[in-house]
């Protein structure tokens, strides 16, 4: 027969350790995985690194657009600056008449080709630089890049196109640098509606 007393004992013996397995079990429950921790980890620092790359490149896109902007656009103050020997030199010249021209002796006509090749050498400078001249005759007028000075009657250009050029405009790359003052055509007035007293009908008195 079993001795009951050792039986007892046996079984106290037996507690502890079924405990023991327990509360070992639920510890390794509540510790997290280390792998699904290190894959975790290695998705916010992929984010992050994706995000600098991105701000990197859109700094390094802004920094060559500011400075192709500052290459083409840094002279536009100087540049302004230079309209204005050039239009006084056309200007110049525009004062010479044909006549004056064909009777011109040596060293007139020596002076008028020199400021004409000035005034040629000026603008491929500006041209070199981006600055473009632009004159709009015949144009529809465009308030983007024409200053209206005054309007004009003019049945052979169509109403708001420019009739006249009265400074040539000038653009700097893609903007303007400075506007072409224009007069441009007024639209034709309108003829006054006629009524029935206009044209009675005939016997009636």
């Amino acid at each position: 027969m079993t001795d009951p007393t050792a039986r007892q004992a046996e079984t106290a013996g037996a507690e502890p350790e079924n405990s023991a397995t327990k509360i070992e079990v639920g510890l390794a429950a509540e510790q997290p995985d280390p792998v699904a921790e290190l894959v975790r980890e290695a998705a916010e620092y992929k984010d992050k690194l994706l995000r600098t790359l991105a701000e990197m490149e859109n700094l390094r896109k802004r920094t060559e657009r500011e400075v192709a902007d500052a290459r083409v656009y840094g002279v536009a103050g100087f540049a302004r600056d230079v309209l204005a020997v050039a239009d006084n030199m056309h200007r110049a010249l525009g004062t010479i008449e044909a006549e004056l021209r064909e009777h011109a002796d040596v060293k007139l006509t020596a002076l008028i080709e020199g400021v004409e090749l000035t005034e040629r050498e000026l603008m491929k400078v500006l041209e070199k630089y981006g600055v473009t001249k632009f004159s709009p005759q015949g144009e529809k007028f465009d308030p983007n890049v024409h200053q209206a000075m005054y309007e004009v009657q003019d049945s052979d250009v169509p109403a708001g196109h420019v009739a006249q050029v009265i400074q040539a405009g000038y653009m700097l790359g893609d903007r303007v640098l400075r506007p072409a003052l224009v007069a441009v055509v007024k639209a034709a007035p309108k003829a006054p509606p006629t009524s029935a007293n206009d044209n009675p009908t005939p016997g009636a008195k």
